[in-house]
């Protein structure tokens, strides 16, 4: 029998591995910086409109850096992608964005962070927003708030994957090269909107949601999202080999169910259904700029062996897609949020990366 393995360090391996895969120290990299925006009139996709849109962001770097933009995925923020992981594998001297050479811009999503959203105070009355509003709330702090009229890369994960698509189809010219990781370019489906509407049915089934009125948090927002984490993030492999019996299971899964949560619901309703209606599927042939997409062979969210990805990639001129391969040491839909897997990737993808004129 194997010595009892605390809660603590269960959940640190549930959370990308990160004491057994030796992620890399912080790296010694300019301290972030968080910046503000606002957006006057801005117009949502069903006409809707708000006087004054807040959008905040954060920066690592100087401003004088070749800029890149680095966008979060769904119920994250800036500060998520600032990991030992991820960032301090990323950011420090002679690593990929090097931030002595990269202005990197890390935007709060729309709806998440110190950004607008929902639990600011207009609750289910907040618009609706979908992934174009959100990637021209981007586009806005960018071109508006700092001034800039082009991106050495646009770098996304997972929702933040989705949204380079985006990028790459509205404003080609844009950027030098496109990197979405743990994404595909196609219509939302399949397994992955079907858990997404189990996570929102939770919330607005809920007799606790009371149509977003709520006076405390509904608690069925918990255990739906630990639902969707487990089923969706964590990588069968990596899972069998974390829990090799239902004891080391339950022990997992309780170690999870203890993790802090504090999001407000009607903000995570909200993040998750943005993606209702994402489908790049006609502007692939628009998209101009070199693109390097990273996935995992394990993605829950963005399996393989559909043959989708690679249908797509077909469709744009210049697409190539690096894939990580599955092992006890990835962590599926989450394994793009471990750098050291693609930072060898990401440098060669660079150093080859053209400049293109603004």
């Amino acid at each position: 029998m194997r010595p009892a393995v605390t809660l603590r360090r269960l959940a640190a391996g549930l959370l990308l591995g990160l004491a057994t895969l030796g992620a890399a120290r912080a790296a010694d990299y300019p301290a972030p910086q968080r910046g503000a925006y606002t957006a006057r009139d801005f117009r949502f996709h069903d006409g809707q409109t708000l006087p004054a849109l807040q959008l905040s962001y954060l920066t690592v770097g100087a401003p004088g850096g070749e800029p890149v933009l680095l966008l979060h995925g769904t119920a994250g923020s800036a500060q998520s992608m600032l990991t030992p992981a991820f960032a301090g594998a990323l950011f420090g001297p002679g690593q990929p964005l090097d931030a002595q050479k990269y202005f990197i811009i890390i935007p709060d999503a729309l709806g998440a962070g110190q950004s607008a959203k929902p639990s600011d105070g207009m609750r289910a009355g907040f618009p609706a927003y979908n992934y174009d509003d959100m990637v021209r709330a981007q586009h806005r702090l960018v071109t508006e708030g700092l001034g800039l009229r082009h991106l050495r890369l646009v770098i996304g994960n997972s929702m933040g994957g989705m949204h380079a698509w985006l990028w790459g189809i509205a404003w080609p010219e844009m950027m030098d090269g496109l990197v979405p990781m743990a994404s595909q370019p196609i219509p939302m489906s399949g397994r992955n909107w079907m858990m997404r509407r189990m996570v929102i049915d939770a919330v607005r089934n809920d007799p606790a949601w009371q149509g977003g009125n709520y006076t405390t948090q509904p608690p069925g927002l918990r255990i739906a999202n630990a639902f969707f984490g487990i089923a969706t993030s964590g990588g069968s492999i990596a899972y069998q080999s974390l829990a090799p019996d239902r004891a080391a299971a339950d022990r997992l899964l309780e170690a999870r169910l203890a993790q802090p949560f504090n999001q407000d619901a009607n903000d995570f309703l909200y993040q998750w259904d943005a993606s209702r209606d994402f489908d790049p599927t006609a502007g692939l042939p628009r998209i101009s700029a070199p693109v390097l997409a990273i996935n995992a062979a394990d993605d829950e969210r963005n399996p393989p062996e559909t043959g989708l990805m690679e249908q797509a990639l077909a469709r744009i001129p210049q697409a190539r897609l690096y894939m990580i391969p599955a092992s006890a040491k990835t962590r599926g839909h989450g394994t793009t949020g471990i750098a050291r897997f693609w930072a060898a990737p990401l440098a060669d993808f660079l150093a080859g990366l053209p400049k293109r004129q603004p």
